[in-house]
């Protein structure tokens, strides 16, 4: 089986570092691969137009050039492309996990410094100053925010001006009601077995509104109390035990 992990913004594929050693450490018996959306840590393409549905069409054509089963995880954002992709199409894998299953609930607002990428001039103007501090600076506030230095320091050399345009075409694009109507087209789909991760703490999206989706998703869920938007960093342990019991269940 093939792990495939994808994160979110302004992440780098260093996010899954903690967690996939403790899946090794555990026995994890399958490959591990992580992938950078474009302009998250990895190239955009030539006239990259950073949209949901662009994201959707670059993941599924990554999936279909990785030896499967695919057994697939997202987060952040990387969890909005999980979504979107299952939403299309559920060929491409034999399980999903994601956190941030809220963003589905018809009942989700925005947080704050999306809905400021979401305002012409005032994202522009916020994206433009996180590309402008030093990364020394940059690196500080990821720190300030919970994250290890180390991931920190890798996110910190990866935001630049392509970034922030990425950034604000993605959140533009997913402003409501494009998440309801994202999360009534998941739900009219057979989807494969899921895992919903929720994170009790995470500040953007509430743990009542993922618990309600999972319910709606048929999705098991798992509840890490406690812990934060950055669970896969703070503490990998109460995860990785997760993840290796729900695939454990999925069979060979």
């Amino acid at each position: 089986m093939t792990k495939v992990f994808v994160h979110g913004n302004p992440e780098t594929a260093a996010i899954w570092g903690p967690l996939t050693a403790a899946l090794n450490e555990r026995g994890l018996d399958g490959e591990i691969v992580a992938l950078s959306p474009p302009g998250f840590g990895a190239p955009s393409p030539d006239g990259w137009d950073p949209t949901p549905s662009a994201y959707v069409d670059w993941l599924a054509g990554e999936l279909a050039a990785i030896d499967g089963p695919i057994d697939l995880v997202g987060h952040d954002w990387g969890a909005g492309h999980v979504f979107g992709l299952l939403a299309a199409e559920t060929d491409l894998v034999r399980s999903w996990a994601a956190d941030c299953a809220g963003l589905l609930h018809p009942d989700y607002v925005w947080h704050d410094m999306a809905q400021v990428w979401q305002t012409p001039e005032a994202g522009e103007e916020a994206v433009g100053a996180m590309a402008a501090m030093s990364t020394d600076d940059r690196r500080a506030a990821y720190e300030g925010i919970g994250l290890p230095t180390d991931i920190a320091a890798s996110m910190a050399e990866a935001f630049d001006d392509e970034m922030g345009r990425c950034i604000l075409g993605l959140y533009r694009a997913a402003a409501q009601p494009a998440l309801a109507d994202l999360g009534r087209r998941i739900g009219a789909v057979a989807l494969p077995p899921g895992l919903v991760i929720d994170a009790t703490d995470d500040p953007y999206v509430a743990s009542e509104l993922g618990a309600t989706m999972a319910d709606r998703l048929e999705a098991e869920r798992l509840r890490l109390d406690g812990q934060g938007h950055w669970w896969m960093t703070q503490d990998p342990g109460p995860a990785a035990d997760g993840l290796l019991a729900f695939w454990s269940g999925l069979g060979s």
